[in-house]
């Protein structure tokens, strides 16, 4: 197919040869005819290129413009030529280029705004190709799920061996869910999408909630407490009080089982006392007063202190401490007093001749065991304040537990392993 330009340089030819030679034809004898004729067509052949110069300069500005767009260079510019056509053009081009320059330099600072907003931002925000597969992870994803960058991209969430993923994998879109990890971690996520270029986008939010969760949740609890510890303390001694003072009218050897009864009720409220006082242990739990701890020494004096209890047991009670010493900076007496809890529930959890393991290195503590699992259904509850399996069990050994560790910072989760072996892992 001939160009609009050859067709042109082919008719300009043609009508310039067929001219020369109906003049050579016809007014070869007449010399001074045939000289002013070959003359004026000389005269047309330099018009006809003028004017074919002239019609070609727009499809060159065209051509040029094309080029520069093609290559997404928007600073080329066309100065006026003088022809009132081609300037109008070249106007219309300038005004096309700025207003592209100006539109690609507000994306770009909008891309740039959001890109920095998403690096900075405290939810972990993952976003997805057109594919399903992962395309880029903010900080805050990677540090949650505890890989690098590399190791998300490009790939599909069932691809990524993680608890917290491997329930997100069924979610659908524009779903919000909550969902709990592995310790006490409580998890808002939501599924969405966007439109890049006409095609839909996948991205997902994670945020946590554990903070928020915990905070309600002791301000309820507390107030019900205070209120409790309250009035039962009034209760309490006043009523020991009156039965103290009763006891001395009955010590007659003929009222001695009075005085049994008397002296029983009296206990019977000390231990009453004493409970509602362990429940108040929580509530006014201070923070921490850190100071470098030995955490070898710490858990070998607490094994030592648990010792007679796994004897009397059958359990057996044994550590792997890789370490001499293990300089951490926590709080000695909740620290041990949070060994005490892990430690008494190991043992409570295992049957005479099982094992109760604590291990301890640069890094991390477990104490693990071999007894009865956690079974699914229980192991987001074992936290909840007055959540126990025992019959005589009170659930704040746990709850007392996780504030302690929450206020150290310390990373922790309880589970039962595929292997049976149950597990309570502090990290720091």
């Amino acid at each position: 197919m001939l160009s609009l330009r050859t067709k042109y340089l082919l008719y300009i030819i043609a009508v310039h040869a067929a001219l020369v030679f109906l003049i050579f034809k016809w007014l070869q004898e007449n010399k001074l005819l045939f000289i002013v004729s070959e003359v004026l067509v000389l005269v047309s052949v330099g018009i006809a290129i003028q004017i074919y110069q002239a019609f070609g300069q727009p499809s060159q500005f065209i051509s040029a413009g094309i080029e520069a767009i093609k290559d997404k260079d928007f600073t080329i510019k066309f100065v006026p030529t003088g022809n009132r056509e081609v300037d109008g053009l070249i106007d219309v081009y300038n005004l096309m280029i700025d207003q592209l320059r100006q539109e690609r330099t507000k994306q770009m600072e909008q891309q740039f705004f959001l890109e920095k907003l998403i690096e900075a931002s405290p939810i972990a925000t993952l976003i997805f190709d057109f594919d399903q597969r992962i395309a880029s992870a903010n900080p805050k994803a990677t540090a949650l799920l505890q890989r690098p960058d590399d190791q998300l991209t490009g790939r599909f969430l069932s691809e990524i061996d993680h608890p917290l993923l491997n329930q997100l994998t069924e979610s659908d879109d524009q779903e919000t869910r909550t969902l709990k990890g592995n310790g006490i971690e409580t998890y808002r996520v939501q599924r969405s999408h966007f439109m890049d270029r006409g095609f839909r986008r996948d991205f997902m939010l994670i945020e946590e909630l554990t903070s928020e969760i915990l905070e309600s949740e002791k301000k309820a609890y507390s107030k019900v407490i205070r209120m409790m510890a309250h009035e039962v303390n009034n209760s309490i001694g006043a009523i020991n009080s009156i039965l103290n003072v009763t006891k001395t009218y009955v010590d007659a050897p003929e009222q001695q089982d009075v005085n049994h009864a008397l002296q029983i009720a009296i206990e019977r409220n000390d231990r009453l006392n004493l409970f509602m006082r362990r429940f108040a242990d929580v509530v006014r739990l201070p923070q921490p007063q850190k100071a470098p701890t030995n955490l070898t020494e710490m858990a070998r004096n607490v094994g030592r202190l648990m010792q007679p209890q796994a004897d009397a047991k059958g359990v057996t009670l044994q550590y792997d401490l890789k370490l001499d010493t293990v300089w951490v900076p926590v709080d000695s007496v909740q620290m041990e007093q949070v060994l005490v809890n892990v430690i008494k529930n190991a043992i409570e959890a295992c049957a005479p001749g099982q094992l109760v393991e604590v291990v301890v290195d640069s890094a991390h503590l477990i104490v693990r065991d071999n007894g009865k699992p956690i079974s699914p259904d229980l192991e987001a509850n074992l936290f909840n304040p007055f959540f126990s399996t025992k019959p005589d069990g009170q659930g704040i050994g746990l709850t007392l537990t996780r504030d302690i560790l929450v206020n150290h910072g310390f990373p922790f989760s309880l589970k039962t392993n595929p292997n049976g072996w149950t597990a309570f892992t502090i990290l720091w």
